[in-house]
């Protein structure tokens, strides 16, 4: 019973991200923003989708069970969930699933964008293990985390390439450290 309250909730979550990011993205392009990545796009939803698919099959099918240190992992968990809101609030009305990008925008570096370059990818990554680590599911835990580096490592890129062409992006993260940025900087920098 916990684990389908559980991922009922991520469901419901994802679900009102969606409703979410397609506000925002019609008032930005409502206010000329244009759209860059789509070549991906598609794949990062179906692998969205499988994931949460993996993980029910593998906690249903296998007989998983609550791990013994789901008290970690749930307090982990919830750590995501405040840093999740904390980048979407930050980002307001430029927060997508998509990538959509005000031309001329300034780039956003406030909330956890002055520590990290992308929170909310940091938060997917983590989720990503926690979410089937919670219920023992080891196989989506591992493959999925592969799968997820592979498609964020084209997304970045994708990401990136876009808001340094057409927004301030690339003045305001100089720092050559894409998640690290302050951080690691510093002893780049010896």
């Amino acid at each position: 019973m916990v684990f389908y309250l559980f991922i009922g909730f991520i469901i419901f979550q994802r679900l009102s991200e969606l409703v979410i990011a397609r506000s925002n993205e019609q008032k930005l392009k409502a206010m000329g923003a244009i759209e860059a990545g789509q070549g991906h796009y598609k794949a990062m939803v179906l692998i969205h989708i499988a994931f949460l698919l993996s993980t029910v099959a593998e906690v249903v099918f296998m007989g998983r069970d609550l791990s013994a240190f789901w008290p970690l992992l749930i307090s982990l968990f919830l750590a995501t969930q405040v840093m999740r809101v904390w980048a979407l609030m930050s980002l307001g009305p430029f927060w997508n699933t998509k990538i959509i990008i005000l031309p001329g925008a300034e780039a956003v570096k406030k909330g956890p964008y002055k520590l990290l370059k992308h929170p909310n990818y940091a938060v997917v990554t983590a989720e990503i293990m926690i979410i089937p680590l919670m219920f023992e599911a080891y196989f989506t835990a591992l493959f999925f985390t592969v799968i997820n580096i592979i498609i964020l490592s084209i997304r970045i890129h994708a990401e990136e390439k876009a808001l340094k062409e057409w927004t301030t992006y690339g003045e305001t993260f100089k720092e050559k450290n894409r998640f690290l940025p302050n951080l690691l900087n510093k002893f780049d920098n010896r």
